[in-house]
């Protein structure tokens, strides 16, 4: 989906565009000008690249060869800042952060990419001369399919933060074939099929035919007659480098993106099966070698599933680790003589989750099996090395893998771990006698006999020397609940570090219209780098001319959300409702049943009333969007829920112009940069303390739209600095939430009429004959695996539904609204990841901007 810039050309007048590109096209010189600045030559460099750099047959200059051309030549630019970047960092040689996620949710590149690089008019301009218009051309750009929600999203906005703030870093990921998954609605609910961002290509990757590691899988371990260790046989694959840049913005400073392809070589192809006909036995490690990097997250329900799970997140930690180790080694060498004691001095790893645990125990075996350093020596190195981001207290989440897989695939880091933990229960016990009884939840390995495993968390809290959450309230309830025995030893290694979004993408490109306001109201641009500068939009809060300044460029994004709408889903919306959006993961902690239920009471009630009373109400139309886990049953069933819901209400001729019900497919940064800048309310409504931050919720503050939202998450910072008078609040506290839970299971639940009647209005078959009973009984009954209600949406409907009341007063009021909108975006400052990342590189990372002459 286009940035909101984009103005959305009907399906003809592409077509028509094509012949006249062609002959446009022809009247420009095809010259190869990789830095040109004005658009002639922008022109001419973009023609050089459609004609000397095919991917089509040639003659054709349409929209999508006309993508691919551009795409080109912006990359020209970057490879010259990116390389001139590399050069730098080699020559100075500072301290460097590793960002190590298993997921980034990268979004198109183009209209970031030209908006970095301050090019866009030129850029506009040339696709002009050649019977193009920029609008369309970004929108042939498929989303890069790397990463699932918020975690993905926000590695994809440091990236742009270390960038922009000219810090030597570099990110390291996948390259996944099919990322998670492309979402279809159909009658029967969501779909998934393979994503298909990789069909063609991508023009943003550079693979590196130099930068390949091995890396081992299986086999076992031989013990040296000096006792040293080796890990032998079982199968290599090989680890492919593809580089995408990473522009800063406004700044020559482009970082790199790494992303690790899984190869198998010629030699592991066995001919003499193959002409034996034994095909699939002659490529055995080949195939096993694509499975790797085909897909983000694969079901893990099966034993081969964890396996190509673990497979994956070894593989990532183990190619950027030897890919590290090697970097430093090289400067070293040029630079000198070196010691490992300075490694430490020179590397940063951030383990972004979870997920990358293995990084500990691989470095441990890289410098005690590869480089011969002693067990103390090494420790040291990866201790001081290392540090972790816890981003969820959900049990579910919090990784935990069979001692078996582990030790099948990966039998020297078993060894390595059992000895971490060893000799952690050895310092609790010489040192903390008090937190004896406590070890059996502290220590790494759970040795319980029906089902013994590695606790990835607990590895993480033990190997690194910084462990933080993602909001205040998060990082709270982790040193209070989740680690407070580790906390009690090592009280200055927890810290917070509130997330953050990157004001580029977020604000001033998905949202020129109002992005010129700001800037003109506040007679800079500068609040692009410095959000804290939005503070100045306090003082016209309640300026008349600031306020129909605003208002016409909400519209202006509400009118290309309809139409975006309109096109993708066939129903039309009416841009003067009320524009209420909720976006995220489908999971049932993030209550997406909560909203449709009070959607469902709100369509009852207006049946209900007589035609003069409905005109008296707020018209609404209400939004869904995110992607339901394939194996994740309940989350599918609200989904489908929520479709079936706008099947009758948008087709109810006496409701309709008061309420509409819409679920947007295939939800993605795309997506967000259509939904974001046009929504007027968004729901943040998660049950509290379950969401460790949020970050939608930041963008949608920044784009002056309102939240409706539980103290959860950074909503409870958000809230802090807009003021409490512009958020709708409602819902049970994180601190109660435990004690609600025992009333349940005790039989103190007394359910609001209220919501007994949305329930049963589900039952009367007014939305189907689907069998909903599942998953309304998830809501009822007082305990039991699926049932009682555990995310409180019982509970916390009254104070939602009496809070939805307060939205349609407040929204009545255009003035009042009006304020408040721009209140909202006035206090966004604190939420910019150039904020949260500055506070990573001084207070975790230790590191220096280092910027580019």
């Amino acid at each position: 989906m286009a940035p909101a810039s984009v103005k959305p050309n009907s399906a003809g007048a592409a077509s028509s565009t094509a012949t006249v590109s062609a002959v446009s096209s022809s009247k420009v010189p095809p010259i190869a000008r990789p830095l040109a600045g004005e658009p002639e030559e922008v022109a001419s460099n973009i023609n050089y690249h459609a004609q000397f750099s095919p991917h089509f047959s040639p003659f054709k200059f349409e929209p999508e060869q006309a993508y691919f051309a551009t795409a080109e030549s912006v990359r020209d630019r970057l490879i010259q800042q990116w390389n001139e970047t590399y050069v730098h960092y080699h020559k100075e040689d500072p301290k460097q952060t590793y960002y190590l996620s298993m997921e980034y949710l990268q979004g198109r590149a183009l209209t970031n990419a030209i908006g970095n690089l301050d090019i866009q008019d030129a850029y506009g301009e040339a696709l002009n001369q050649l019977g193009h218009q920029l609008e369309d051309i970004v929108e042939q750009e498929k989303d890069a399919a790397l990463g699932n929600g918020g975690l993905g999203r926000l590695a994809s906005c440091f990236l742009d933060s270390m960038a922009t703030l000219n810090l030597p870093a570099w990110g390291y990921g996948l390259r996944y074939r099919y990322g998670l998954f492309k979402q279809r609605i159909t009658k029967e609910g969501q779909e998934e099929i393979a994503e298909d961002w990789l069909e063609k290509f991508s023009p943003w990757e550079i693979v590196r035919h130099d930068v390949v590691f091995p890396v081992r899988f299986f086999g076992h371990v031989e013990v040296n007659p000096d006792g040293s260790r080796k890990w032998v046989g079982g199968d290599i694959v090989q680890a492919l480098a593809y580089d995408v840049p990473i522009p800063g913005y406004k700044t020559k400073n482009t970082n790199s993106l790494r992303l690790w392809e899984a190869r198998a070589s010629s030699e592991d192809f066995n001919l003499f099966l193959f002409n034996d006909g034994q095909y699939e036995s002659a490529s055995q490690l080949h195939s096993g070698a694509q499975q790797i990097c085909a897909v983000l997250y694969p079901g893990d329900a099966t034993e081969n599933g964890k396996l190509l799970r673990l497979k994956q997140q070894f593989f990532l930690c183990s190619a950027s680790l030897q890919d590290i180790i090697l970097r430093f080694k090289e400067r070293k060498n040029e630079n000198g003589s070196w010691k490992w004691s300075e490694f430490s001095s020179k590397v940063a790893v951030q383990l972004n989750d979870t997920h990358p645990t293995l990084a500990i125990p691989e470095l441990m075996r890289l410098l005690l099996d590869n480089e011969g350093l002693g067990w103390d020596e090494a420790w040291d190195v990866t201790t001081r090395t290392v540090a972790y981001t816890n981003h969820t207290v959900l049990p579910e989440a919090l990784e935990k893998w069979s001692q078996s897989v582990m030790r099948k695939l990966l039998p020297r880091h078993m060894e390595i771990i059992e000895e971490i933990d060893k000799r952690f229960i050895t310092m609790i016990r010489a040192t903390r006698t008090d937190l004896e009884s406590k070890l059996p939840s502290m220590c790494i390995l759970d040795n319980n006999p029906q089902k013994p495993v590695v606790r990835m968390a607990n590895l993480c809290v033990v190997s690194s020397h910084k462990v933080n959450g993602v909001a205040q309230l998060h990082s709270d309830i982790l040193k209070a609940e989740l680690f407070a025995d580790y906390v009690s030893i090592w009280p200055k290694k927890f810290q917070n570090k509130t997330n953050g979004i990157t004001p580029r993408r977020w604000l001033r490109f998905c949202s020129p219209e109002l992005s010129n306001i700001i800037t003109k109201w506040l007679k800079t641009d500068q609040w692009v780098t410095n959000l804290d500068l939005l503070v100045g939009l306090r003082e016209f809060a309640e300026n008349a001319d600031l306020q129909a300044e605003w208002s016409s460029a909400k519209m202006a994004n509400k009118q290309r959300l309809a139409q975006y709408i309109l096109r993708e889903t066939g129903v039309s919306i009416d841009p003067n409702s009320l524009f209420d959006i909720q976006v995220k993961r489908i999971h049932e902690y993030k209550r997406q049943l909560l909203n449709i239920l009070g959607a469902i009471y709100r369509y009852k009630k207006l049946k209900e009333m007589s035609a003069e009373e409905r005109k008296k109400t707020t018209p609404r139309t209400i939004m869904f969007g995110g992607k339901a886990f394939a194996t994740y049953t309940n989350a599918k069933r609200i989904v489908k829920l929520v479709n079936d819901v706008g099947t009758v209400v948008n087709t109810d001729p006496e409701v309709n112009s008061y309420l509409k019900v819409v679920f947007v497919p295939n939800y993605n940064v795309s997506v967000a940069e259509m939904l974001i800048p046009g929504s007027e309310l968004s729901q943040h409504i998660s049950t509290a303390g379950m969401e460790a931050s949020g970050t939608s919720n930041m963008k949608f503050a920044l784009n002056g739209c309102l939240i409706i939202g539980t103290l959860d998450g950074a909503n409870v910072e958000i809230r802090e600095e807009i003021g409490e008078e512009n958020f709708f609040l409602f819902g049970a506290t994180a601190d109660e939430v435990p004690r609600l839970r025992k009333e349940r299971e005790n039989g103190l639940f007394k359910p609001d009429p209220r919501f007994e009647e949305a329930k049963m209005y589900i039952r009367s078959g007014a939305f189907g004959s689907y069998d909903y009973n599942p998953l309304l009984e998830s809501l009822e009954g007082n305990s039991g695996y699926g049932r009682g209600d555990y995310f409180l949406v019982g509970h916390d409907f009254p104070s939602y539904m009496d809070a939805q009341e307060r939205v349609d007063e407040a929204y009545k009021d255009r003035k009042r609204w009006l304020k408040m909108s721009i209140l909202s975006t006035a206090g966004s400052g604190k939420f910019s990841s150039d904020r949260t990342i500055s506070q990573y590189a001084k207070e975790i990372w230790n590191i220096e901007e280092c910027r580019v002459p």
